[in-house]
């Protein structure tokens, strides 16, 4: 199976390293709520445990994700379906709950996104476009590496990457972060 995006992009070597973008619909900075950045760190996980799949980077910013994934078992398209899948629902289920100032206009956005107007009550929370991109070197790897753990320092959000923790960053200094890492380099 090919897993192809909307931009062209497509996961051909199933088992393959690929960077991956997966990003909110109209940039929303859903992730800026410690509660939502939280289930996506459990959804990693679940899949680690349950799923076979291999993180060797990410990154939470507060509208998108960034990682280096493996399938351990050569369903890389199919992990990725299952994760956007599952957190989509659960992140849409947890802004009802949640004492959220937002819900109603994110009810509406996520609405409006997945059907033009917010007249029915599908939802998208997440693009179609994940970008993939395989990792076909080790100067491609260092590039891509950099690129993600460098994200909130050219956000202004720290000065050094590896502050920031909802990141592979600091694992890559020597310290304990907050997924376990299939390193790299």
């Amino acid at each position: 199976m090919t897993y192809s995006n909307a931009d062209g992009f497509k996961i051909r070597n199933q088992s393959g390293l690929h960077f991956l973008t997966f990003t909110i619909v109209g940039w929303i900075d859903i992730f800026t709520r410690q509660c939502y950045r939280d289930l996506i760190l459990e959804s990693f996980r679940f899949c680690q445990q349950k799923k076979d799949l291999k993180i060797g980077a990410w990154i939470i910013m507060s509208n998108h994700i960034h990682t280096i994934w493996r399938a351990e078992n050569n369903n890389l398209s199919d992990l990725v379906r299952d994760f956007k899948t599952f957190t989509s629902k659960a992140l849409y289920e947890m802004i009802q709950q949640q004492n959220e100032s937002r819900r109603e206009w994110l009810n509406y956005m996520f609405g409006y996104f997945a059907n033009g107007t917010n007249a029915n009550k599908q939802i998208k929370i997440w693009t179609n476009n994940n970008h993939p991109e395989e990792i076909f070197s080790q100067d491609f790897l260092k590039t891509k590496l950099d690129y993600i753990h460098n994200n909130p320092v050219k956000a202004g959000l720290v000065f050094n990457a590896s502050d920031y923790i909802y990141s592979s960053a600091m694992d890559y200094e020597g310290k304990k972060g907050l997924v376990e890492l299939e390193f790299l380099m």
